[in-house]
């Protein structure tokens, strides 16, 4: 197997990161302004604080690194929209989601901040949960908004809003339900929703409440439900021709019209209808959250059989090929040139869609890297992520800085000038000039934090990655009598340098790699941030 990512070699120490902070637009100008060597494809940097992008964000869902045939050659998937993105602008090969599953990860996007630090520390919410997001916290929404943005959110939101019941009560006590997928109320389809992404920052919402396995079925508009729920239906399975058993146990209320194998195609077309709608005037920022390849795997008709991975293959053609219109949009409206279009995933690939058979297929949608999602390994939450900008990201360029989505708050506070105040993006690191190939002297980040789906710790700092537990952490982690049946140590440690499949567990040699590592998170958890 190829390889194009390339695992850094800095050395454990603790550091100040060397970039900017989210520094006044003036102060952003006279740093900057007049260095030839920021970046030569940008016009200047004066261009960058006093005329921001556009911000175009896709989020994938359960997309695995090696399911992208930029980042790998020997990729069974065609997605050559996606290839585009980083054959016109750049990729990171040392891309992380702070956590191997979903809710985690989009809070960690949204706020900037590690999600463990709420009341989710494992796990995610569901199709009823509470809202995740606290009241006036800052997200990018609500940041890009105060500096003039027009926001929208399309797609798969999964972190919580406040449904109202007939009898006028949100849903505050449905967290003591043991099953939220199973959780049934007495709905007002007819009343607003409260506390949903509007609250966050979003000027506009079309999408569904959290992953498209979970009930309720039904599209929302900002903060209604488009229609009412009559019907049932149960979404919880692979594909529809490898139904489990036990399918029906989860059905739950559904539109009538609701059909899972229209949702990408509607997701891109609400997408594709906002950018047609922009002015040059006002600067926008979408946020394209997908719920694809998630399961159910459900391509629609136009994609099925495709691919000669399946219905997985399919639907990632199908992604790839939405990318492509919503790229194309932005050149038909005359804004691909302004606008930072950035790619990537939640997590890794899941585990329990086939890899086995893509395998044997000579497909592997890790890549090279161990485990998938939910693992505390590195298949579990190294992504793809690449990123666009004509004018200011060199073509075809790359970075092996170690970056994380949580800093996508921080470095947008850079590009438009803004100063984060103390208690927002507490995890967040501004990555701005590894994204426009400005030279630094040390990493970004001091460390890196990642969670697997039980709650389970990882500790990066440049070629030590320290995993606190004994296992993968994830959905086929070892029971604790095959972890005392083996003789396992309780944590893990790696030498990325040398060790990138993570299979070399070099905890007894470098204990005071081990205590550094624990060190850092204890830190980072007592004073309530990593930056």
């Amino acid at each position: 197997m190829s390889t194009r990512s390339v695992i850094q070699s800095h050395p454990v120490y603790p550091h100040e990161s060397t970039l900017m902070t989210a520094i006044g637009r003036r102060t952003f100008i006279k740093a900057v302004g007049a260095a030839a060597s920021f970046s030569p494809y940008t016009t200047s940097a004066i261009d960058i604080a006093a005329d921001p992008p556009n911000i175009l964000f896709i989020l994938a869902d359960d997309m695995g690194y090696g399911d992208i045939s930029y980042l790998n050659a020997e990729s069974k998937i065609p997605t050559p929209n996606i290839d585009r993105i980083g054959r016109e602008g750049k990729y990171f090969s040392d891309a992380h989601s702070p956590s191997s599953i979903c809710t985690p990860t989009r809070y960690g996007i949204h706020t900037g901040r590690y999600c463990w630090r709420t009341r989710v520390t494992n796990s995610v919410t569901w199709g009823y949960s509470r809202p995740l997001i606290e009241p006036d916290r800052i997200t990018i929404a609500s940041l890009l908004k105060q500096a003039g943005y027009h926001t929208a959110c399309f797609g798969k939101w999964h972190l919580g809003m406040d449904m109202m019941t007939r009898d006028g009560n949100g849903l505050a006590e449905r967290d003591s339900v043991v099953d939220q997928r199973a959780y049934r109320a007495d709905i007002d389809w007819r009343a607003p929703i409260r506390n949903g992404p509007l609250s966050t920052g979003f000027d506009e919402f079309y999408g569904i409440s959290a992953s498209l396995d979970m009930h309720p079925y039904i599209w929302i508009r900002d903060n209604h439900f488009v229609g009412e729920c009559t019907t049932e239906q149960d979404l919880l399975f692979n594909t529809r021709d490898t139904m489990p058993n036990d399918h029906g146990k989860n059905l739950g209320p559904s539109h009538a019209d609701f059909v899972a194998e229209d949702v990408q195609g509607e997701i891109t077309r609400k997408t594709v209808d906002f950018i047609s709608r922009q002015s040059h005037e006002t600067p926008f920022f979408a946020c394209m959250a997908l719920a694809a390849p998630h399961i159910p795997i459900v391509p629609s008709k136009a994609y099925q059989g495709l691919s000669e991975l399946g219905p997985y293959g399919d639907f990632c053609i199908q992604v790839d090929d939405d990318i492509g219109r919503v790229l194309g949009a932005l050149e038909e409206k005359g804004l691909a040139e302004s606008t930072l279009v950035v790619f990537t995933s939640d997590n890794g690939c899941a585990p329990y869609i086939g890899v086995d058979e893509m395998n044997r297929l000579g497909h592997y949608p890790s890549y090279v890297y161990r485990g998938y999602k939910a693992d505390i390994y590195e298949g579990g939450h190294r992504i793809p992520f690449l990123a666009r900008w004509p004018k200011a990201i060199k073509p075809g360029s790359t970075s092996d800085e170690i970056i994380c989505l949580t800093d996508l708050l921080a470095t947008i506070a850079a590009i438009t000038g803004q100063v984060l105040p103390a208690q927002a993006g507490e995890d967040s690191y501004n990555i701005l000039n590894a994204l426009l190939g400005y030279p630094v002297d040390k990493p970004i980040r001091e460390a890196t934090i990642v969670q697997s789906a039980t709650g389970g710790f990882s500790v990066r700092q440049g070629r030590w990655k320290l995993e606190l537990l004994p296992s993968s952490g994830g959905y086929y982690r070892l029971r604790p009598e095959q972890v005392k049946a083996q003789g396992l140590p309780s944590v893990q440690l790696y030498d990325l340098q040398t060790d990138l499949k993570e299979s070399n567990n070099v905890q007894n040699q470098h204990p005071q790699v081990v205590t550094h590592l624990r060190g850092l998170l204890e830190r980072y958890r007592a004073t309530g941030r990593s930056t």
